[in-house]
């Protein structure tokens, strides 16, 4: 009981601050918090630095001690003594040990038998005897550990207001969610596959700009080919469509020579670079490169797939 009321005591304060804190509370905007503990980097790092500095002494301290008695062990041995010690049998072992508690029975709160009697509640039933044994230590830790937990609680999220409650945590995490599908639905909408890139002449002009700085070098300047193919005739190794460029141009091949841009290059301009390269087809330029692969008819591969 002494305890409890040494509790309320404590308590008594905060629920008038708690108190005094809901009178003063005016209508204001709905502002959500930051989680803070009140205090500001620096000093957060000041008080780190000072627990550190504590921990480095004591351990400079220890470190001391130590090599203090090795040092005076080295200059003055402890002669070893062997003791012939006799064995002891259980009760005299028993008289030596002492009733010391331990931290197990201190926790537990167990009393030995010899305390039995002054544990006895002065009543009887049928001669049954009860014991006024104490609360366990462990259980009262854990009781009065809730309820300051309870008072901390109570002034970290209600008086202090310094994190979110539940209602506020919701609205943040929603309102991150909103902006996290926003970029995820930005990012998507720029990216291009081989499975949804279309014939856009909008592209055209980008992908000039791309092809003249990437693939003149093997196609030439206006695609009559060098190294690599033609790319203005009806002739296509690899496919004509746009779905079968790009994905030349993206993954490349590597047994013929062409590389892939996929690291180099953003789905965009591969896009464009192929909106281009079919923008060339029958522009017939100067010293043209000679016919490779299979003619691609456009038509008859619409047909097929539908």
């Amino acid at each position: 009981m002494k305890k409890f009321n040494f509790l309320m005591m404590l308590l008594m304060p905060v629920s008038g601050i708690f108190a005094q804190g809901a009178a003063a509370t005016e209508e204001t905007a709905v502002v959500i918090p930051e989680p803070s503990l009140g205090i500001s980097t620096t000093e957060l790092l000041i008080i780190t630095l000072l627990v550190f500095a504590i921990i480095l002494l004591f351990v400079a301290i220890t470190l001391y001690n130590s090599f203090k008695v090795i040092y005076q062990e080295k200059l003055n041995p402890t002669p070893y003594v062997k003791r012939q010690e006799k064995a002891l049998d259980y009760e005299e072992w028993e008289k030596q040990k002492g009733d010391r508690p331990t931290i197990w029975t201190k926790l537990l709160s167990l009393k030995p038998l010899s305390a039995e009697k002054d544990l006895e509640i002065p009543h009887a039933y049928d001669g049954i005897k009860e014991l006024n044994n104490p609360v366990p230590t462990w259980f009262n830790i854990l009781f009065y550990g809730t309820l300051i937990f309870a008072a901390g609680y109570l002034y970290y999220y209600h008086i202090g207001e310094y994190g979110e409650r539940q209602d506020d945590e919701y609205k943040t995490e929603m309102a991150k969610a909103d902006l996290a599908k926003q970029k995820f639905l930005a990012k998507n909408a720029s990216s291009v596959d081989e499975n949804s890139v279309k014939v856009d002449p909008s592209q055209i002009a980008v992908g000039k700009g791309v092809f003249d700085a990437n693939c003149v070098a093997c196609h030439g300047q206006h695609g009559e080919g060098l190294v690599g193919p033609n790319l203005t005739d009806e002739f296509w190794l690899h496919g004509g469509s746009v779905k079968d460029i790009f994905k030349v141009v993206k993954y490349g091949v590597p047994e013929k020579g062409m590389v892939s841009w996929e690291k180099n290059m953003s789905s965009a301009n591969i896009s464009a670079v192929t909106n281009y390269i079919l923008s060339l087809q029958g522009s017939k330029p100067a010293n043209p490169k000679a016919p490779q692969g299979e003619k691609y008819d456009a038509a008859a591969e619409e047909a097929v797939a539908n």
